[in-house]
C-alpha cells in the first residue's frame, strides 16, 4: 500500500530508498526492503517528499533520482515524475 505525503487532487507514485542508517526513518514494515511507495502532489518538492519523514538535513547527503544526482542546491525545486525513484545515502566515512 502507497503512504500518502500530501493529501491533494492530482498524485503521482514515486518510490523512496533509504540507506544505511537512514533506514530507521522508514515505517518498520518497509526497513527490510529498504524502500517506500508513495503516492505525492504531481508538484511535490524533494525536499516536500523528505521532510515529513524527519530526517535532520545534515543526514540527507546523496541524493540520486533514478540514479542521477541532485545536488543541494536543486532539491528545493526538484520536481517528480511518475514511476521515479528517489534514493537518499546518509554521509559516510571509510578509506
Amino acid at each position: 500500500m502507497a503512504a500518502d505525503v500530501h493529501a491533494t487532487a492530482r498524485t503521482i507514485r514515486i518510490t523512496l530508498k533509504l540507506y544505511a542508517t537512514l533506514m530507521s526513518f522508514l515505517p518498520e514494515a518497509n526497513r527490510k526492503q529498504h524502500a517506500i511507495e508513495l503516492k505525492v502532489p504531481e508538484d511535490a518538492t524533494l525536499d516536500a517528499v523528505v521532510a515529513p519523514f524527519g530526517m535532520p538535513k545534515a543526514l540527507v547527503f546523496l541524493v540520486l533520482v533514478n540514479g542521477v544526482f541532485v545536488p543541494p542546491s536543486e532539491r528545493a525545486r526538484y520536481r517528480f515524475e511518475e514511476g521515479d525513484v528517489l534514493a537518499i545515502w546518509p554521509p559516510v566515512a571509510g578509506g
